[in-house]
């Protein structure tokens, strides 16, 4: 039988393959998703140019296309305009064709003019990579063949379907369909598991569509993003730069009154904010009502517990049909509605984006008074927790 230039045992071969595919998704979600895409961090030239030599070799995928449909993306999320948003293609369509979605994308010239501006443009990206995208993938074959004979035709292969398939399709369909969700982010985006290791830390989808600028996917303790290791491994060999991660709340002893502080910090961090109250209040208020509702009406606490994930949810993702049974269902019953209300009113506060300083705080403050005036316990306590809130200089 023909073998190659290294002889295995079976499992040898299968660690082979895991950690070049290994490779291939650390050098997708460090350069070209949070360094090239997002600027989140600065690589050293000798790092960023391996990690481009792989991607030719592993995927043939052009950076500068990589990075303008990443960013259409963001810009366009879950709109007509998405290149691959699930919520509008399906997921079937994503899962499954995300490979396609891609290739037809990049293939839009005013995408690649618009949203690819700062990626590579010296003579091997112009003359090589870029012009002969193809014959990357066809050098690995001809490697993988030399090092491991037959095998490494199978190497190769799934060294080819590894990105189309997680990325394209696990990351950009599952990822908005799919999972637990810290943050109401505008979009649709979920965490897949908070374990980020077999997509590098790409799972975390929901706290990068938060933090889009953000080096680190994490934001939970018990949350794990192994990019990030890779990364802070890097800036300790001095071979990257960390520019921006997730802003990190800071708080003080609660203030009498909400004062302009208070005011640049709860704006700051009005995403941890969010999730705060959807925990402290909504669920909180929920569950009392559910449980109240269920001594006396059993049918009723059925009805009442369709709202808590509607009551949660950007008004947005939930569509008109969803927020007109929301409504109905708070019709039922007044402290929920209460709690919803005040829940709209403060994100109001930040949605105010003509306002001055003085009349956000005005605003804030007026929040907190009508929080305070409700008599709902969770309202009085987050009423408080709000003055707590410092400004900090973390950026987001």
């Amino acid at each position: 039988m023909l073998q190659g230039l290294i002889v295995l045992p079976w499992w040898g071969y299968v660690l082979v393959a895991l950690a070049l595919t290994h490779i291939t998704i650390v050098s997708v979600t460090i350069y070209l998703h949070r360094h090239q895409t997002h600027r989140a961090l600065d690589l050293h030239p000798v790092v960023a140019h391996f990690f481009r030599l792989w991607l030719w070799l592993t995927t043939g995928m052009v950076t500068k296309e990589w990075v303008a449909i990443h960013r259409k993306h963001h810009a366009r999320c879950e709109t007509e305009d998405d290149p691959h948003s699930p919520q509008v293609l399906g997921l079937k369509k994503v899962l499954w064709e995300g490979a396609e979605l891609y290739r037809a994308e990049a293939k839009n010239t005013e995408t690649l003019a618009k949203f690819g501006h700062n990626t590579p443009d010296d003579w091997l990206e112009r003359h090589v990579y870029t012009r002969h995208s193809a014959a990357g993938v066809a050098l690995m074959l001809v490697i993988d063949l030399l090092c491991f004979g037959p095998l490494g035709l199978t190497i190769w292969a799934i060294q080819m379907i590894w990105i189309p398939f997680f990325a394209a399709g696990v990351v950009n369909g599952v990822g908005h369909y799919y999972g637990y969700r810290n943050f109401e982010c505008a979009d649709a985006a979920t965490n897949i598991a908070p374990i980020g290791i077999l997509i590098g830390g790409e799972e975390l989808h929901n706290n990068h569509h938060t933090y889009a600028s953000s080096a680190k996917f994490s934001c939970k303790p018990w949350e794990f993003d192994i990019g990030w290791g890779y990364i802070r491994t890097l800036e300790m060999l001095g071979l990257a730069t960390v520019k921006k991660t997730a802003p990190i709340p800071v708080y003080t002893q609660p203030k009498e009154v909400c004062d302009l502080d208070t005011v640049k910090a709860v704006i700051h961090h009005r995403f941890q904010v969010m999730a705060r109250f959807a925990r402290e209040v909504l669920h909180e208020v929920h569950g009392e009502e559910v449980r109240k509702a269920a001594a006396a009406n059993r049918q009723a606490a059925k009805i009442l517990k369709g709202a808590r994930h509607l009551m949660v949810r950007e008004k947005a993702l939930i569509g008109e049909a969803g927020y007109r049974q929301l409504q109905e269902i708070l019709a039922t019953n007044s402290t929920l509605q209460t709690v919803y209300t005040m829940k709209e009113r403060l994100q109001d506060v930040w949605r105010r984006s003509a306002s001055t300083q003085e009349q956000l705080l005005e605003a804030l403050q007026e929040w907190c008074r009508q929080a305070e005036a409700t008599g709902i316990k969770a309202l009085r306590d987050f009423a408080t927790a709000i003055r707590t809130y410092a400004a900090t200089q973390v950026a987001a």
